[in-house]
Parts: C-alpha cells; sequence; structure tokens
C-alpha cells in the first residue's frame, strides 16, 4: 500500500450543541472581530442567531453576498470587505458556497496577487488569518477539505485552488444547525456527500482510513436522507446526515474523488447548474460505467446499503445502482440533464471539457476516453 497523508481542519468539533462551544473558541484564540461570511437565505432563516449570540453583533461584520455557486468576483468582494475593516478573523457559516468563499478570502488576506495565481496545487504560500467553518447543509464536506472550487462565469469554467492552507483551524458540525436547510438544499447535498463517500471509497488513492470513513458516510446517508428530505425536523436524521456529511468530506479530502465531479464541473460552469444537483443526476451513470473496473468493491457499497452480503458481485453491483436511481427519485432530483434544458448538441463539447478535469479524472478506478465520457453524458442525457 501506497504511503497515505491524511488531512482535517486543525479542531473539529462535531455533535448536538458543539455550536455553543463557538464563543470559548473565539476567546481562546483572541478573535474579537470576525467577518461572517454567509447568504441571504440563511440570514433570513434565523440560523445566524446561534453565531450573533457567541460573538455579539457590535464586534462582527457580515457579508452575505454569497450566491448559490461561490464566483470568482464575488471572493474579489468579499477579500475586499475584508481588506476594508479592522476584522481578525473569518467564520463561513452556510453550505459549501459559503465555505469556500470564506477560505479564499482568508488566504486573499495576506496574498499580495492576484486570485487568479492562485488558481491550481500549491501556489497558496500562506494564511495569516484565523478560519472557522460552520456547515449549515449536510453536504459538500468543504469544512474539512484543502480546496476551493470558484466558478468564472465569465469564462464558463470552474477553477480549483488546492492547499493545506485552506484546510479551517476549526470546524464546527452541529446538527441544529442544518434543521432550516430547505428540503431541495437537504437533497442536492445529501446526495453530494453520498457521491464523495462513493468516489472516495472507489478512488485510485483510496486508502485504510478512507475506506472505513468512506463506508461509515455511505451506511448513514443511504439511511437517514430521505428521513431528513420527508420531515426536516427529524433531529437523528439531520446528526446522521451532519456525521455522514463530516465523514464523507474527511474522505474524499484525502482520497479524492473523481469522473462525478469531473464531469459535473462543465455543467456548474456552463449552465451555473447547482454542484449538488449534477453530481447527483450523473452518479449513476458513472457507477454503470466503473463498475467493471472494481467490482468487487461494489459488492462493499453494497453491504454498507444494507444488503445481503450473500449476493454475487455482478448482483450487487446493479443493486446498488438501482438503489442510487431510487434514492435520486424519492428526494426529486431531476430525472435527466434534458430535464435541465441542456442542449443535447453541446454534449459533445462537454466532453471534451470534462477530459481536461485531470486532476479528478486520475482517482477514478476505470481511464476514461473522450468517448466514454460522452456516453456517460448521453445517459444521463
Amino acid at each position: 500500500m501506497p504511503v497515505a497523508k491524511f488531512r482535517s481542519a486543525q479542531q473539529l468539533l462535531t455533535g448536538s450543541g458543539a455550536i455553543d462551544q463557538l464563543r470559548d473558541y473565539l476567546q481562546s484564540q483572541n478573535i474579537q472581530h470576525p467577518l461572517l461570511v454567509t447568504d441571504k437565505g440563511v440570514r433570513r432563516s434565523g440560523s445566524l442567531a446561534y453565531i450573533t449570540e457567541a460573538v455579539g453583533t457590535s464586534d462582527m461584520g457580515i457579508f452575505d453576498e454569497v450566491p448559490a455557486e461561490p464566483e470568482v468576483d464575488v471572493v474579489k468582494a468579499c477579500a475586499n470587505y475584508f481588506g476594508n475593516h479592522n476584522f481578525d478573523g473569518v467564520i463561513a457559516v452556510g453550505g459549501g458556497s459559503a465555505i469556500d468563499i470564506a477560505k479564499c478570502t482568508a488566504v486573499m488576506a495576506s496574498h499580495e496577487g492576484s486570485l487568479e495565481s492562485l488558481f491550481g496545487e500549491g501556489m497558496v504560500k500562506q494564511r495569516n488569518v484565523p478560519l472557522i467553518a460552520i456547515p449549515t447543509t449536510a453536504g459538500t464536506g468543504s469544512e474539512v477539505t484543502n480546496i476551493a472550487i470558484l466558478s468564472d462565469p465569465k469564462a464558463q469554467l470552474k477553477k480549483g485552488i488546492v492547499s493545506d492552507y485552506l484546510l479551517p483551524d476549526l470546524a464546527i458540525v452541529s446538527p441544529e444547525m442544518t434543521l432550516t436547510c430547505p428540503p431541495s438544499v437537504t437533497a442536492a447535498s445529501g446526495v453530494d456527500a453520498l457521491v464523495h463517500a462513493i468516489e472516495a471509497y472507489l478512488s485510485n488513492f483510496a486508502s485504510p482510513i478512507t475506506d472505513a470513513l468512506a463506508t461509515k458516510a455511505m451506511t448513514l446517508i443511504i439511511n437517514a436522507l430521505p428521513k431528513a428530505y420527508a420531515k426536516p425536523d427529524n433531529m437523528s436524521a439531520r446528526e446522521d446526515m451532519a456525521t455522514g456529511s463530516l465523514l464523507a468530506g474527511l474522505a474524499f479530502g484525502n482520497a479524492g474523488v473523481g469522473a462525478v465531479h469531473a464531469l459535473a464541473y462543465p455543467l456548474g460552469g456552463r449552465y451555473h447548474i447547482s454542484h449538488g444537483v449534477s453530481n447527483a443526476l450523473l452518479l449513476p451513470h458513472v457507477m454503470q460505467v466503473n463498475k467493471m473496473a472494481c467490482i468487487e468493491r461494489f459488492s462493499d457499497i453494497a453491504i454498507a446499503f444494507g444488503e445481503s452480503p450473500e449476493l454475487d458481485h455482478h448482483s450487487a453491483a446493479n443493486r446498488v445502482i438501482e438503489r442510487l436511481h431510487a434514492l435520486c427519485r424519492d428526494v426529486n432530483i431531476p430525472a435527466n440533464l434534458r430535464a435541465l434544458n441542456i442542449p443535447e448538441q453541446d454534449l459533445p463539447s462537454l466532453a471534451e471539457e470534462a477530459l481536461g478535469v485531470e486532476r479528478l479524472l486520475r482517482n477514478n478506478p476505470r481511464t476514461l476516453s473522450l468517448q466514454d465520457i460522452l456516453g456517460i453524458y448521453q445517459a444521463a442525457f
């Protein structure tokens, strides 16, 4: 087995009531004037009451212009706002978009160059501003990963910044913060978390540690997501989803993700489809193509889903794909790309763009050709 490096936030606080420890942490780090990075939906929902109680509204700035997908220009606006005030920390409260924008804002505070100069792997050289991530969705896992993915609407592309300096100093995964999450976001972010767990488990860079995290995440999410979607105030389901998403984030933050994400990037960059929806829609179709490369691992996924260990590999693999289709239907994920008004004639250019996402495709268990990728898009259409 090759040497595996394991990354996470410096500190993790999890479980019901974890958010109550924010005040003590801020005091211990002498953070007195943080900037809160969030979106207007979270601000209206009342979730910020937990934060303002800990920080005090007079000492806190709020940037709430976070869009559904993190955009380059919004990062620049947030970083400028940070730089024009006397803030001494960044607190992200929201989904992956808020967390990714907060990560980049914290890095930009001590970066003299442009945001564009940070795209790629290992381009960030330092971060001097404390960074706290508090997710309000159970899905992205961004609170424990070293990645920020930004959309460039002008270029119609998604671009990534990969650096261990993006890992938060503290991540607080407190299930009560997800109670106000709308059902559609619960669904998309929840299936996104399942994608993270599955792709981490099938990754060429999986390790025994990420395998253990990923399989437990799968079990939690496949059982809890329908319950959290059907009854949003089901605290037990919300806690399982929060834990499952965190475990999945730890798994893929170290093992990586594969073709589902690689094919989802062009959809988000070109058509502004949410990351969770595009991942969820593509997942069963990528799994169908991948299964021949690692069918034994599909049997492990089937067992994590609660299927009989007596199933042969092919039956188990087919059952996994059936369960994924059923889950997406149950939580009302769009049935196909056609439902998202994507022109069929765009599929070849989407395939070419996805083929260029080499950073992710190298993790995929099956080597995919341009024709393979086009075939996945066509199956999902």
